[in-house]
Parts: C-alpha cells; structure tokens; sequence
C-alpha cells in the first residue's frame, strides 16, 4: 500500500512539475514575443533616426556648398567698393543719377553731385520722379 501512495504521490509530483514547466514555456514565449515586438519598434526608430540624421547631413552639404557660392559672389565686394569709393564724383553714371532722383535729389544737387548739366539733370529729374 505504501508502494502505491508512493507512486501515485510521485504522479502527481510529475503532473504537476509537467504543468508548471508548461506554463513556464509559455511565459518564455509571450515574453520572447513582446521582446520581438520590441526589438522590432527600436530597429524601426532606428531606421527613421538614421533617415533623419541622413536628411540633416545633405542639407547641411547643401549649405555648406551654398555658402560657398556666396563667398564666391561676396569676396571680391570689398575690391569693388574700394575701386567704387576711389573714383572720381565727376564720372557718376545716369543710372546713380536716377537713384538719387530717386532719393529726393534736386537738380541742382545732380549738377553737383553727378556732373551733369543742367538739361541732364532736369531731364533725369522728370524722368525719375514718377
């Protein structure tokens, strides 16, 4: 009789290791699942940190060749305002005449200022002052 209790104390210990092994596979699985799902929300921020990142480095060599460009254009101003403030008043162009029409100038600060002569100066005045 106790050979019998014995074997079915040990059944029932199996049963239940059985169940309880069972159940911890389970529980290995589902958590294997969510660490996949996981995995799989980091792999995907990662791939859109790294397109992002990608998209910040081409704009930045885009500035960079841009700022390029723009030395390329501003470098040589300061030869040219040189050259510009060296000349002589007497040869100012019709077009800074305009300008200075533009500004309020009069005809007799045109005579002056631009070397024009006094039908120059009034011609540009009427012309530019529309």
């Amino acid at each position: 009789m106790i050979l019998e209790v014995a074997v079915i104390v040990l059944g029932l210990l199996w049963v239940g290791t059985l169940a309880m092994f069972l159940a911890y596979t389970r529980k290995q699985r589902e958590l294997a699942a969510l660490q996949a799902k996981g995995d799989a929300l980091r792999d995907q921020r990662i791939k859109d940190l790294a397109k992002r990142v990608d998209d910040y480095q081409n704009g930045n060599v885009r500035m960079g060749e841009d700022l390029h460009e723009l030395r390329a254009v501003v470098g040589p101003l300061p030869d040219k305002l040189a050259q510009l403030e060296q000349r002589d008043p007497s040869s100012l162009s019709f077009a800074q005449a305009a300008r200075l029409v533009g500004m309020g100038a009069s005809v007799d600060e045109l005579t002056q200022s631009c070397g024009l002569t006094q039908a120059e100066a009034e011609l540009m005045s009427k012309l530019h002052k529309s």
